[in-house]
């Protein structure tokens, strides 16, 4: 059952004992410094400001999945076409029980990035923030973003709704920006 109100102990709870699990403190939106907080203060797809950020188109990476029924929750990297680098971090729980039947098979297939299948299929969505998050990377996470352990960066909690419905519960933490 999808939430209004997503944290990273419910978002994780369908991977649970996952090493790459970061220590997150919730700070408000006025905290987050920038560039993260244009990055991460808006009610856009995070794949389409990413993509302007970088100048680069993103591909996924998908991690690990789940999917019980309807349920599908999956890890994913976002990468840059351009370079390959890691820019952002991805964990979603998604109903697809409320997805039209090719907006499900393009999310389950995993080739490309869940905003893009969106916007490509223009599904009605609304995406709403709800919590803005200072992380203290994970050695796993540090690995993918090629920074030390315990490095910070910033991330954000959010819900993306079909009509009313919530149909997308995220996590989204961005790679350290060096300032």
């Amino acid at each position: 059952m999808l939430t209004t109100a997503p944290t990273v102990d419910h978002l994780y709870h369908s991977f649970p004992d996952s090493p790459d699990r970061p220590d997150a403190v919730e700070v408000p939106a006025g905290d987050v410094p920038q560039p993260y907080h244009k990055l991460l203060v808006h009610t856009h797809h995070m794949t389409v400001t990413v993509e302007e950020f970088y100048r680069s188109p993103v591909d996924v990476r998908v991690l690990d999945a789940r999917r019980t029924g309807n349920e599908y929750a999956r890890k994913i990297l976002l990468t840059t076409r351009d370079t390959g680098a890691v820019v952002q971090f991805g964990l979603v729980r998604i109903n697809l029980g409320v997805c039209p039947s090719a907006v499900r098979e393009a999310i389950v297939e995993g080739k490309t990035p869940l905003g893009r299948v969106l916007i490509q299929h223009d599904m009605l969505r609304r995406i709403e923030p709800v919590g803005f998050l200072r992380v203290t990377l994970s050695e796993e996470m540090a690995g993918w973003f090629g920074v030390e352990p315990g490095a910070l960066t910033y991330g954000r909690l959010g819900v993306i709704y079909t009509g009313d419905r919530p149909a997308v519960e995220v996590l989204e933490v961005l790679t350290p920006i060096p300032s």
